[in-house]
């Protein structure tokens, strides 16, 4: 249905930057659910699956929908390039699975319980060391820096690297916004991001890593990886996955969250009131936020889709912050309810082989950091406008300033 979609172009970075299109999502939903959406400049175009059960048919059926055949992002790359920067949620099973299990183990509910005072030692030392600042950026202080920190120590990276980690991989995932699109992130660069000047120095960190791991074991995930056997291809590109994924989404979240607290004092008086929401509210604030809008299969064969015919090798995008606000889901979508339940959101994938491998881990980062932020005996007002990331993949918040108040 063209007339119902003719105003949004969802492969424009642009189209995400002021705000999420949460209207034009709306529209999808219910006029054009599975819809194909044409890509200028010669790309290939993708099918848009918005509604929240259509992309749980699509994660849940990977021998319909891959992962590998054409990578999880909405470039075009040619078969070889697919294969080089293949990552773990690049795979399908069986290769999957065995890519998995390598970590597994130290993201179970158990494992990540053994990190709850750290995590909260930490958040203390950071959110105060913030506090003294009295007027600074929230997240470079606290979203990332909370998250960094604690996975710097899971992974195995000098927490004096921390800071490197972070700002070499806002290079690699954010290069579809200018500042911080390198000038040597020419456009060959741009639709093989593993070849980029930012990726090859996330190789390079990861390398020296593993080779010190080698000489040199200790109980962390590099030095798992480096005795796994793995090719260098493939631990290049496990490192990228494990060193990004375990800062962006976890700091777009706190950032996201802290802002929707501030536009919504009625639920931030209510989490004050009953701090026994904060495992709620850290399930809205995902919803809420949905750090990563999408992610892309291609369909193996021939098939259907809500009476859509969707042909082999076609791209299939499924947006999850359009499922998150599903009306036949979510009673009142549009409404940030620190108490809502049930809230089944997809902010960690629907189901599937690729629910994400850090989420219990994210969800005790996000918890712990707000029960002590309302802890004390101050708050924060914006300093200034939020600046967005330009990106139609992240949902992502580069800079939020904020002043410290006294409750």
């Amino acid at each position: 249905m063209p007339s119902a979609t003719h105003f949004i172009d969802l492969s424009d970075h642009d189209a995400f930057l002021d705000a999420v299109p949460h209207e034009a999502f709306a529209i999808l939903r219910r006029e054009a659910p599975v819809h194909w959406n044409p890509e200028p400049d010669g790309g290939r175009g993708f099918w848009a699956v918005t509604r929240y059960e259509d992309i749980r048919t699509v994660h849940r059926n990977p021998d319909v929908y891959s992962s590998e055949i054409g990578g999880t992002s909405l470039e075009d790359l040619e078969p070889e390039h697919i294969e080089a920067r293949k990552a773990m949620i690049d795979t399908d099973p069986p290769r999957h699975d065995e890519l998995r299990a390598l970590v597994n183990r130290r993201f179970t509910p158990r494992a990540v319980l053994v990190w709850e005072e750290q995590v909260r030692q930490v958040a203390r030392e950071v959110i105060d060391a913030a506090i003294d600042k009295r007027e600074f950026d929230f997240v470079r202080e606290i979203s990332s820096e909370i998250p960094m920190q604690v996975f710097a120590e899971i992974l195995g990276i000098p927490q004096s690297e921390r800071r490197e980690i972070i700002e070499i991989g806002d290079r690699l995932l954010g290069n579809a916004d200018p500042e911080y699109a390198a000038a040597s992130d020419d456009d060959a660069h741009r639709h093989l991001p593993f070849s980029s000047p930012a990726a090859l120095e996330m190789f390079a960190f990861g390398r020296r890593v593993a080779q010190e791991r080698r000489v040199e074991p200790r109980d962390d995930i590099m030095t798992t990886l480096a005795q796994a056997g793995l090719t260098q291809r493939e631990l290049d590109v496990y490192f990228v996955l494990l060193a990004t994924a375990g800062n962006e989404t976890t700091r777009h979240t706190i950032s996201h969250g802290l802002l929707a607290l501030l536009e919504h004092p009625d639920e931030l008086e209510r989490l004050r009131a009953d701090p026994s929401l904060a495992r709620t509210a850290t399930e809205e604030m995902l919803r809420w936020a949905t750090p990563v809008h999408h992610f892309r299969r291609t369909a193996r064969i021939d098939t259907e889709l809500r009476g859509t015919l969707i042909r082999a090798n076609d791209k299939v995008a499924t947006w999850f912050v359009s499922g998150n606000r599903d009306e036949d889901t979510f009673d009142e979508p549009e409404r940030f309810d620190v108490g809502r339940t049930p809230n089944p959101h997809m902010t960690f994938g629907p189901g599937g082989v690729h629910h994400c491998l850090g989420a219990h881990l994210a969800k005790l980062e996000i918890r712990i950091t707000f029960e002590e932020l309302l802890a004390r005996d101050t708050w924060f007002e914006l300093a200034g406008p939020p600046e967005r990331l330009r990106s139609n993949f992240f949902n992502g918040i580069k800079r939020m300033p904020v002043s410290v108040l006294a409750r």
